[in-house]
């Protein structure tokens, strides 16, 4: 629209930071891991939560997107996990990880469920740039 302009600061100014969206399950999000690094899109950071595996991207006009599965399948489940597993409480934010080390578990034939587990105690640890574009 005419007299407006991209705001370079965006990351540091108020307002939304960034938007979510759900897969029903680990293989879901890690199909579409697989299907943006074909195109060259990589995430500029990845999370074991707890109660979900998360991938951040930054789209084409600069803001970032967060693509999640749910860890248990239900959020009644995620939900007591929050409240009661110590871990969460200690650190609400979880564990850095590699998401083609995810991939590559998963094709080991580990179950969803495996995968966290050891992604959630720190088995996966990024081996690239991680960066959540968090405000300074």
């Amino acid at each position: 629209m005419p007299g407006l302009k991209d705001d370079d600061e965006k990351v540091a100014r108020t307002g939304m930071h960034h938007t979510a969206f759900e897969y029903g399950s680990l293989d879901e999000l890690l199909g579409s891991y697989l299907r943006l690094h074909a195109q060259g899109i990589e995430p500029t950071g990845c999370l074991d939560h707890g109660l979900t595996v998360s991938f951040y991207y930054v789209d084409p006009d600069g803001n970032s997107v967060e693509l999640q599965a749910d860890s248990y399948g239900d959020w009644a489940q995620s939900t007591e996990f929050m409240r009661s597993d110590e871990r969460f409480a200690a650190d609400p934010i979880g564990q850095p990880v590699d998401p083609q080390d995810l991939v590559e578990a998963r094709r080991s034939g580990l179950s969803s469920q495996e995968v966290h587990e050891r992604a959630y105690r720190g088995d996966y640890p990024p081996k690239g740039p991680f960066d959540l574009r968090l405000p300074q």
